[in-house]
C-alpha cells in the first residue's frame, strides 16, 4: 500500500499554476514588443526602464496609477467573491474542514494579501506623486513599484483561480487531511500529547465525513479515496508508532470524550488502555460506520473497506497479534452488519477478503489464527442461513474448503481443525428446507473429497465420505452430474469474486467415480 502522506506527487496543485503564470508573462512581453515594433513606439520601458521613468509625465503617471487602483480593486473583489463561493460549496458538499485548510494554506494568504497591498500602494502612490527630484536614486520609484505589483496581480489572477479549484478538489483535500495528521503524529512530544491525539482523531473523523458525504452524493471514487487514505494513514502510523512517547498510547481525557469511546464499557476501555490501540480501534469504528451507510447502496466502497482491512491484517497482523485480533473483530462486525441488512452481495465479497486474511496467516505460520477465521466463517454462514440467506452458508463452505486446500499444500498442522470446521458446517441446518439448503455444502464436500483422493489422502477422504453417507443418494447423484457437466470456472454474471462454486477442475472429475464407489461400499 502506497504512502503519500509526505508527498503530493500524485496531485501537485502548484505545478500547473506556475506554468500558466510563466506562459502569461511571456505572452504579455511578446505582445508588448510586437505592439512597439508594429506601431514604431518606444521600447524604453523594457530596454531602459530607469531613463524612461525619468522622462515620465507626472499627470500621465497619476492617471495610470488611479486607473490601476480601480482595476486591482475590482479584480480583488472578483477573486474574493469567486473563492468564497467555491470554498463554501466545497465545505458544504464534503467537509467543513475545507474552510480551515483553505485559511491555513500560505498561497491563499499570500495572493490575497498581494492584491490588498497593491491596491493600497496604488492609492498611496497617486496621493503623494510629485515631479521627479534631481537627486532621486530611481525616478518615480513608487510608480515603478506600483506598476510592477499591478502587472504581477493581473498575471496571477488566472493561475490563482486554477490553484483554488485544484486545492479544493476532494482528492487534494483528502491528501492534505491525511498528510497533516501524519505530520502531527511525527511531531508528538511529551508535552503536546492530548492536543496531538485530538487533532489526529479529528483528522480520522474528517476523512470519514468526506467519505460519508461522497457516498450520499454518489461520488464513489471520492469515497473510495477517503477510505484508502484512512488505511494508508494507519499503515504509516504503525511504522513509526514504536518511536512515539508512552503517553501517546494512554487513554487521555481527549480520547475518553471522543464519540467512538465515550460509550465503551469500563472493561472495554481497560482493554483499549492496556493494548494502546486507541487509534487503530477508532479507524475501524469509522470503517464500520461507513459500512453501515454503504450496505445495500454502494458496494464498491464496502468492498474497499474489506480489502483495506484484509491488507492491514495481512501486512501487520503476523507481528502484531492484537492488531490482527482487531481486524478479525472488524470483519465479524462487517459480516453481522451486512447479514442483518439482508445484503448478501456485500457479505459474499467480505467473506472472500476474510478468507484471504486466513490464507495469509497460514502462509506466515499463524495456523491458529487461520482456524479462527474458518470458525467465524462457519458461524456467520449459520447466522446468514438462520436469517434466510442460505447462499452465504454455501459461500462459507467454499471459503473454508480453499483454506483446507492451502493448508494441504503447506503441510500445515491446522489441516485437521480446519477439516473439522468444514464438516460441521451442515450440522446446524434444520427446518423444512434443510435438504435444499444443505445441497451447496454437500457439493463442496464432494469437491474436497476429490481433492484429497488426488493427493492419496485416504484417511481424510473417508472422513468426508462418512459425513456424506447420511445424505439421500438421488441428491448426491444430482450433484455428481452437475459437477461433471459444468465447465465454467468463472460465474456467468458480473460478480466481484467471479468464481463458480459448481465448477470442478477436469483433472479432479476423474476421482468422482472413486468417491461414489466408496459411498456405495459403505
Amino acid at each position: 500500500m502506497n504512502s503519500p502522506q509526505l508527498s503530493l506527487s500524485e496531485h501537485r496543485p502548484l505545478a500547473v499554476p506556475i506554468v500558466i503564470f510563466l506562459s502569461l508573462m511571456v505572452v504579455s512581453v511578446v505582445l508588448m514588443v510586437a505592439g512597439a515594433i508594429l506601431g514604431k513606439t518606444s521600447l524604453a520601458p523594457l530596454t531602459s526602464p530607469v531613463e524612461w521613468l525619468g522622462t515620465l509625465d507626472v499627470e500621465a503617471a497619476f492617471d495610470i496609477v488611479s486607473n490601476a487602483a480601480e482595476v486591482v480593486a475590482a479584480v480583488l473583489a472578483i477573486a474574493i467573491t469567486v473563492v468564497a463561493i467555491v470554498v463554501e460549496l466545497a465545505a458544504n458538499r464534503y467537509s467543513h474542514e475545507i474552510t480551515r485548510l483553505f485559511l491555513r494554506e500560505p498561497v491563499n494568504l499570500l495572493v490575497l494579501g498581494l492584491f490588498v497591498i497593491t491596491t493600497l500602494q496604488c492609492v498611496w502612490t497617486s496621493a503623494v506623486m510629485a515631479p521627479v527630484s534631481s537627486d532621486a536614486v530611481l525616478p518615480h520609484a513608487g510608480f515603478a513599484i506600483t506598476l510592477a505589483l499591478v502587472v504581477l496581480c493581473l498575471l496571477l489572477l488566472v493561475p490563482y483561480i486554477y490553484f483554488v479549484f485544484a486545492f479544493l478538489s476532494p482528492i487534494s483535500v483528502i491528501q492534505r487531511i491525511s498528510r497533516d495528521a501524519y505530520r502531527r503524529i511525527l511531531r508528538v512530544r511529551i508535552g503536546n500529547v492530548p492536543d496531538s491525539q485530538s487533532r489526529v482523531e479529528e483528522a480520522v473523523d474528517q476523512l470519514q465525513d468526506v467519505a460519508r458525504s461522497a457516498i450520499a452524493q454518489g461520488d464513489r471514487s471520492i469515497a473510495m479515496a477517503a477510505v484508502d487514505a484512512m488505511a494508508r494513514l494507519l499503515m504509516d502510523y504503525v511504522e513509526v508508532r514504536d518511536g512515539l512517547p508512552d503517553d501517546w498510547f494512554r487513554v487521555t481525557d481527549a480520547i475518553a470524550s471522543d464519540p467512538d469511546f465515550v460509550a465503551l464499557a469500563p472493561e472495554t476501555m481497560t482493554e483499549v488502555q492496556t493494548q494502546g490501540l486507541w487509534l487503530e480501534r477508532k479507524l475501524f469504528r469509522r470503517y464500520l460506520s461507513l459500512l453501515g451507510q454503504t450496505t445495500g447502496q454502494s458496494g464498491d466502497v464496502a468492498n474497499v473497506i474489506g480489502i483495506n482491512t484484509q491488507q492491514i491484517g495481512s501486512a501487520l497482523g503476523a507481528d502484531r497479534p492484537q492488531l490482527l485480533e482487531l481486524c478479525r473483530r472488524s470483519f465479524n462486525s462487517y459480516l453481522r452488519t451486512t447479514i442483518n441488512a439482508r445484503d448478501p452481495r456485500t457479505a459474499y465479497f467480505l467473506m472472500n477478503q476474510y478468507r484471504v486474511l486466513g490464507e495469509q496467516m497460514l502462509k506466515k505460520g499463524r495456523e491458529s489464527d487461520a482456524v479462527k477465521v474458518a470458525e467465524y466463517l462457519q458461524e456467520y454462514g449459520h447466522l446468514a442461513n438462520r436469517m434466510g440467506i442460505p447462499f452465504l452458508l454455501e459461500t462459507a463452505a467454499y471459503d473454508v474448503m480453499q483454506l483446507i486446500e492451502l493448508a494441504v499444500e503447506g503441510d500445515a498442522a491446522a489441516l485437521d481443525p480446519l477439516l473439522g470446521c468444514f464438516l460441521a458446517l451442515d450440522q446446524e441446518i434444520t427446518g423444512e428446507d434443510r435438504d435444499e439448503i444443505q445441497l451447496g455444502v454437500r457439493r463442496a464436500q464432494i469437491q474436497l473429497a476429490t481433492f484429497f483422493l488426488e493427493r492419496g489422502d485416504d484417511e481424510r477422504t473417508n472422513r468426508i465420505i462418512d459425513d456424506l453417507r447420511g445424505e439421500k443418494r438421488e441428491r448426491l447423484d444430482h450433484l455428481r452430474s452437475s459437477l461433471l457437466s459444468d465447465d465454467r470456472a468463472q460465474f456467468w454474471e458480473l460478480m466481484d469474486r467471479g468464481a463458480n462454486f459448481r465448477y470442478l477442475a477436469p483433472e479432479r472429475r476423474g476421482f468422482l467415480a472413486e468417491v461414489f464407489r466408496r459411498l456405495d461400499a459403505g
